[in-house]
């Protein structure tokens, strides 16, 4: 796909939100500057990692270039976080209405979507943010911004639109992109990713979504509350496979509620054009045959890295069909060339792009040695409940011969939980063995990508499960549940042995 056809597929439809979004993020009359004669640092790339390196680097005096052929902004402002969040956001206030009764609230005439509204919105709040993203931003902080499209020509040189720019250092931040898994019929049919599904303005009556990984998951629930017939369909059993299973199972439960049919374990999957536009799916799923027939497919799996035509061989830059190869310093095999974000982390987030640039900067402009593998990455999927972790699994510590204590806490057992009526949910926290070190967190809940913030504090700066739980939290509040499972692991220290002498000195008090 030619780059100004994946642009007009991206920012559509053409009204004035998205006429905003692109005048800010890929102005059609942007005249290139002047390459000076050499930089400090060449950025490829303007998503969240490249625009954080630039910036970063400009602000402690660099000469810095920014060079970006599609959409400044990246992957999060355009298909990503922002649009996400936005859908979501007005699918939870379908799924309030809904629910309201319960708290004694009666909407007689019941919920209305107009979803060609909820998307006017997000389209509107999207280019609202669009500035903090802009190439004339980014000029006002002293960058020469390039759009078009950057090539190494060695391993000091990088051309774009005609320029040739020379640099000490250079920083790949290309990303990644939508990639399509290899299911029968696909290719025969057209279908949505999440780089295309935010232009839609109709809302399809019926919708498969493939895939139940984070976005899968997000926009499965999303579409079933705005009223859509939703399929998920998923290789593997249940959701989210990556997660804790029991918190996998809360939200399972509730996208349940939100009418999400789960096709999970499904084999023999097959897609083949139907009337009127629409896609037929038959699969296999726990020895039951289904056959449907769709208005809209989104294909949620399958990531590729952007590495096509940017001269990675001429510069002497190792990659594969997955990713950028960097060591732990973020340089690649050629040490004056670096990578960040979605281009070589297995962490593909805003916030880990945005971390791993810091190290970029550092490690490039001033001799540092900031490890990657140094990092806390939290992470969260936006579901409702939504699902948050951080460090490892349960799993992943006993693979790594690392034993663990587990201190569990429900929401249905944390009083503002039960008075704001989400007790679907809960904080897990794994310790080292006998010790109150934090190892890794699950918690689900309402915001909890918020409350997994705590953690991540504690774990980054080395405090322990003990230092939590001397926290003060206001009351009440479902961050609560976080000193709780403190309080839990105060009280493992409490042992028959301890007690009986306590018993013994208050006896003798007496």
């Amino acid at each position: 796909m030619a780059d100004n056809e994946k642009d007009e597929s991206i920012i559509s439809p053409w009204d004035a939100h998205n006429q905003a979004l692109v005048s800010h993020v890929h102005p059609s009359d942007w005249i290139n500057p002047t390459p000076a004669s050499r930089y400090n640092l060449v950025v490829i790339g303007a998503g969240t990692a490249g625009l954080v390196c630039a910036a970063g680097a400009a602000s402690l005096g660099a000469k810095v270039a920014l060079i970006e052929r599609h959409l400044m902004g990246g992957d999060c402002l355009n298909v990503g976080c922002v649009p996400s969040k936005a859908m979501i956001r007005a699918a939870r206030a379908a799924a309030a209405v809904r629910d309201a009764g319960r708290f004694g609230v009666h909407v007689p005439d019941g919920v209305d979507v107009d979803f060609g509204q909820a998307m006017e919105r997000m389209r509107r709040l999207r280019a609202s943010i669009a500035p903090h993203d802009s190439a004339r931003r980014f000029t006002d902080l002293g960058i020469d911004v390039f759009i078009g499209d950057g090539r190494f020509v060695d391993a000091h040189t990088v051309e774009v639109a005609g320029d040739r720019l020379a640099f000490k250092k250079a920083v790949i931040a290309t990303g990644a992109r939508a990639a399509a898994p290899p299911i029968e019929g696909l290719g025969e049919i057209s279908y949505l990713t999440n780089e295309t599904i935010f232009s839609l303005t109709e809302l399809p009556g019926r919708l498969a979504v493939i895939g139940a990984g984070p976005i899968g998951c997000e926009m499965a629930q999303a579409f079933a509350r705005f009223g859509s017939e939703v399929f998920l369909v998923e290789t593997a059993h249940g959701i989210l496979p990556r997660e804790d299973a029991d918190a996998s199972g809360i939200v399972f439960e509730s996208m349940q509620k939100d009418g999400v049919k789960l096709l999970c374990c499904g084999k023999e999957l097959k897609l083949a054009r139907a009337d009127g536009g629409k896609v037929r799916l038959t699969v296999e799923s726990h020895g039951k045959a289904y056959d449907a027939v769709v208005d809209q497919l989104l294909v949620a799996v399958g990531r590729a890295p952007n590495v096509e035509n940017l001269g990675l061989d001429a510069a002497g830059v190792a990659f594969t069909k997955k990713d950028v190869q960097v060591n732990d310093q973020l340089q690649t095999t050629r040490p004056n060339i670096y990578a960040a974000g979605d281009i070589c982390s297995p962490y593909q987030f805003t916030h880990a792009a945005d971390f791993m640039a810091r190290i970029v900067i550092r490690n490039a402009l001033f001799f540092g040695r900031s490890k990657a593998s140094a990092l806390t990455i939290p992470w969260c999927t936006y579901t409702e409940p939504e699902i948050a972790h951080v460090g490892l699994y349960e799993k992943q510590a006993q693979e790594q011969g690392m034993e663990v204590d587990t201190f569990t806490r429900e929401l249905a057992e944390v009083d503002r939980s039960i008075l704001e009526g989400h007790t679907n949910g809960l904080v897990r926290v794994h310790v080292r063995k006998g010790t109150d070190k934090i190892v890794g967190a699950t918690i689900v809940a309402a915001n909890a990508g918020d409350m997994i913030s705590e953690i991540t504090l504690a774990m980054t700066h080395k405090l322990g499960l003990k230092h939590i739980a001397d926290t003060i939290h206001p009351y009440p509040t479902q961050a609560e549940a976080i000193r709780q499972v403190g309080d839990a692991y105060n009280r493992t220290r409490l042992t028959p042995f301890a007690k009986s002498l306590f018993s013994r000195l208050m006896a003798w008090r007496r």
